[in-house]
């Protein structure tokens, strides 16, 4: 059995002889997970709201959930023939697979609102968009933040596949220490990846308690 403090003592090694290297990926890393989650958001959040008041919207939303089922490293090798390798071709899988979940949620938080709520904001004078701004999107963010954390989590977990087609990443580092049989830079590159997944994760939840907080509060 491997002795952790040998294991410690390797990722430390490593860190220390190549900050420039780990700290380029960490950049990398988070670069296509935020630009990847901000597409997906700009997308899915206005295209939830449109299928939460369309019967069409239901069907869309099933086939989109069906494409949950599709695994990552799969959408990431479907980017290899059409955008080749890089940067690009894995943003873009990302995106893909950052769709489905805030998609879904947005489509789920903006049908849970009560349509009692909405009958009274009309009967007091309000227009349909400060309806949506004013009594929709307040109800239904806990909800939407909800698929935003699900999205996040998934996508900077599947961010390391994307050394696999030359996006960079943590995963450079995961792939080479699996090369050159590097113990300390495979397991710092694993641990980054968990750490940040953990991080991004804490600081939603907490977003999201803060926002459920502040409309008990003004209930």
């Amino acid at each position: 059995m491997p002795d952790p403090m040998q294991l410690l003592r390797q990722i430390g090694d490593f860190a220390a002889a190549n900050p420039g290297v780990v700290l380029s990926s960490l950049r990398v890393h988070v670069e296509l997970s935020a630009i990847a989650l901000l597409i997906a958001g700009a997308l899915c959040i206005p295209l939830g709201v449109w299928t939460s008041r369309h019967a069409v919207g239901t069907p869309v939303v099933g086939v989109v959930t069906a494409l949950r089922a599709i695994p990552s490293l799969a959408v990431l090798a479907l980017m290899l023939p059409l955008l080749g390798l890089g940067f690009l071709p894995a943003l873009v899988a990302l995106v893909l697979l950052a769709c489905p979940p805030i998609l879904i949620n947005t489509d789920l938080g903006y049908r849970g609102v009560d349509g009692a709520l909405k009958e009274a904001a009309v009967g007091m004078g309000m227009r349909p968009p400060q309806v949506l701004g004013r009594v929709e999107t307040p109800l239904a963010l806990p909800v939407i933040l909800a698929g935003i954390r699900t999205a996040t989590v998934e996508v900077i977990a599947s961010a390391t596949l994307a050394a696999f087609i030359g996006g960079g990443g943590l995963g450079d580092l995961i792939v080479q220490g699996l090369q050159v049989d590097n113990t300390g830079e495979l397991l710092l590159g694993a641990a980054c990846v968990g750490l940040l997944a953990l991080f991004a994760e804490g600081v939603l939840n907490a977003v999201t308690r803060l926002v459920s907080a502040m409309q008990l509060r003004e209930a």
